[in-house]
């Protein structure tokens, strides 16, 4: 039997512990997603299959000295894409005969290409959203941090002024002395 050494990517035996943000067509949490995907990526050493290296014009291309090692990481990866994204996104993206990177920008020009009416829809979003949809102010207030995360991907970024004034004018008559500071 051939010494066969085992690469770190087959190790994972379930993604989600490693990235448990399911990534949907909302796209609040795009680049939460892929910032945790890229570090999983990087820890076990296949980063390459989403974000290839970048090569001298000099010298050649790197070759992957076992083509099937090179497929079967491929192929982990890009289950660890379609299984940490909702089915919907799953079916615009899935594709039997591609690879990961095709997967990976699929999912990149999906949440980031037309910025600018992605922008708009989370404008709307951020303005409209209202505590009574929640049941606290806490996760009220984690929704709007992710939207305001969101628009600033999207080079939209909320003030730290509109952000207080948003978190602002939802509160109660409790928490009135807050109101007058803003003018509110």
């Amino acid at each position: 039997m051939a010494d066969q050494k085992i690469h770190l990517a087959t190790l994972t035996n379930n993604i989600k512990t490693c990235i448990s943000i399911v990534l949907d067509y909302n796209g609040t949490q795009y680049n939460t997603w892929s910032t945790l995907f890229q570090l999983h990526c990087r820890i076990d050493l296949v980063i390459d299959h989403i974000i290839p290296k970048v090569v001298n014009e000099k010298e050649k291309a790197p070759k992957t000295s076992d083509k099937d090692l090179w497929q079967r990481l491929d192929d982990i990866v890009r289950q660890w894409i379609y299984n940490t994204i909702s089915n919907d996104l799953l079916n615009s993206i899935i594709d039997p005969d591609g690879k990961a990177i095709d997967a990976w920008n699929r999912l990149k020009n999906f949440f980031l290409n037309n910025k600018s009416a992605r922008a708009l829809h989370l404008d709307a979003q951020f303005t409209n959203t209202k505590l009574d949809q929640f049941e606290g102010v806490k996760p009220y207030c984690s929704h709007l941090k992710s939207l305001a995360d969101s628009l600033r991907n999207v080079g939209d970024p909320i003030s730290d002024n509109r952000m207080a004034l948003q978190l602002l004018k939802v509160l109660t008559e409790d928490y009135r002395p807050f109101w007058t500071s803003y003018g509110i």
